[in-house]
């Protein structure tokens, strides 16, 4: 392998890292929902509510694209949405019992992915990974 193979290595990562997912999400019997979905949810166990925007900033997609994945979670049940009382144009997303319950199964699946994604790595390069990864990451 070459240096300038870097860039198609983290492709086929995440590509890897997105299958395990997907096969993880279809084995709790999460249909309909893709990695995509699975951002937004993951974005909302962490707060009581997001606005769209807030949505967008934190997973790196656009509103458009974001309002149509909202749409869809609505469908299924795991969101809801709300307008703001005093400015109509902001829209509240917040997870229903439904999405609230996905919580272990996310937190599972996070795990098990980790798990094999580090398998055989020490702490130590870990860190060093990451460091280079940031460092990649803001200079590109």
């Amino acid at each position: 392998m070459e240096i300038r193979d870097a860039v198609s290595l983290i492709a086929k990562i995440r590509e890897k890292a997105n299958r395990f997912i997907i096969a993880e999400m279809a084995k709790h019997s999460m249909d309909g929902i893709a990695t995509s979905h699975g951002d937004i949810i993951y974005a909302l166990l962490g707060k009581t509510r997001l606005t769209m925007a807030e949505i967008a900033r934190k997973i790196g997609k656009d509103k458009s694209t974001v309002t149509a994945l909202v749409d869809k979670l609505v469908r299924l049940g795991y969101v809801t949405k709300e307008r703001h009382t005093d400015d109509s144009r902001v829209v509240f997303v917040s997870l229903t019992q439904k999405g609230l319950e996905l919580r272990p199964v996310f937190e599972s699946i996070s795990n098990d992915m980790l798990n094999a994604f580090y398998s055989g790595i020490t702490d130590q390069e870990k860190e060093e990974l990451l460091r280079i990864l940031l460092k990649i990451y803001r200079n590109f």
